[in-house]
């Protein structure tokens, strides 16, 4: 009797930690699919180029960029994103864009608006920093040194940031 009681509190233990395994993946999904329209198409991590050809733009703010963001990245910003400074410093139209941010919310309102000045080639990073961090990918503070903090933007939007030292 004690061993198969053993072996149902095992079972229920196992069948819960994978719950909450599989919860935690579906997390960015049903975050992005809440506040996403999809209307710049994605590009996954995993999938990332990283030649010079590709002009990387962070859109958070100019703290969160400071404490980490993706090599060679250019900061826009958000709430101070500047229409006129992007189309000095990127003049070519049909420059290959990846827009990010924390998750992707921030970078597809900046890839709109890009889109709207007219550039073709937009994409957004699906999971912005975090999931490039979640991943394993390396991010630079802003001496441009390997780092492994992250602004995670809120304690909220935080638990979506499984890898590295989370910096509010």
């Amino acid at each position: 009797m004690k061993s198969t009681n053993n072996r149902l509190i095992f079972s229920v233990l196992l069948l819960i930690s994978f719950s909450i395994i599989s919860w935690g993946q579906d997390d960015m999904d049903r975050a992005l699919k809440t506040w996403n329209k999809e209307s710049i198409p994605y590009i996954h991590p995993e999938n990332l180029p990283i030649p010079d050809s590709i002009v990387y733009l962070d859109t958070r703010e100019k703290e969160e960029f400071d404490v980490s963001h993706l090599k060679n990245a250019l900061w826009v910003g958000y709430s101070n994103f500047s229409e006129e400074e992007v189309l000095r410093n990127i003049p070519n139209k049909a420059q290959p864009i990846i827009v990010y941010c924390s998750i992707g919310v921030r970078s597809e309102n900046i890839g709109e608006k890009l889109k709207s000045l007219g550039y073709t080639k937009i994409l957004n990073l699906y999971g912005g920093i975090f999931e490039w961090k979640n991943q394993g990918g390396d991010v630079f503070n802003s001496k441009n040194i390997l780092t492994d903090s992250v602004h995670a933007f809120s304690k909220q939007w935080g638990k979506l940031l499984h890898e590295g030292v989370k910096a509010y």
